[in-house]
């Protein structure tokens, strides 16, 4: 597996905050998608999710994460009923490619917070995963995943 460094561009997103299980990040994200098709925004082709507990330390119903979408176009309020407006900053992260079930990420996401242990990065923020392909037209075993680790040298 590849472990790169890179640099990810400054990022508008609209999203859904969400306490419970992964069970719902399929509605979470067609929520999302038809808010920003109602809204006429489009779609810059970043769909991801930022994790901010795991599975492996806390109960399914107390999972923290956030579902979104990057878009293009203009909005002052920074959130609209469940959909929440924010950029996300440039940053840098290590990152590596999953290629398989979403539910088996979780040995690239420790090899990935190994890599950055190991080579002196701090992890300065929650994991993310970018979706690259769309899961209703791809089988499961093609599914690819980009994990992200926010980081920096130390």
């Amino acid at each position: 597996m590849e472990i790169t460094e890179k640099r990810i561009e400054e990022e508008r997103v609209a999203y859904i905050p969400y306490m419970g299980s992964y069970d719902k990040i399929p509605e979470l994200i067609a929520e999302v998608a038809q808010w920003l098709v109602d809204k006429d925004f489009e779609m810059t082709g970043l769909i991801y999710g930022t994790y901010f507990n795991s599975p492996e330390n806390v109960s399914e119903d107390k999972l923290q994460y956030e579902i979104g979408f990057g878009f293009e176009g203009k909005i002052t309020a920074l959130r609209e009923g469940k959909i929440g407006i924010k950029e996300i900053p440039e940053h840098t992260v290590l990152a590596a490619i999953h290629k398989g079930p979403y539910s088996e990420v979780g040995p690239v996401i420790h090899a990935v917070i190994d890599h950055a242990v190991k080579n002196n990065y701090d992890i300065v923020g929650p994991i993310s995963e970018a979706y690259l392909n769309n899961p209703n037209d791809t089988p499961e075993e093609e599914l690819l995943t980009e994990v992200r680790i926010p980081v920096i040298k130390v």
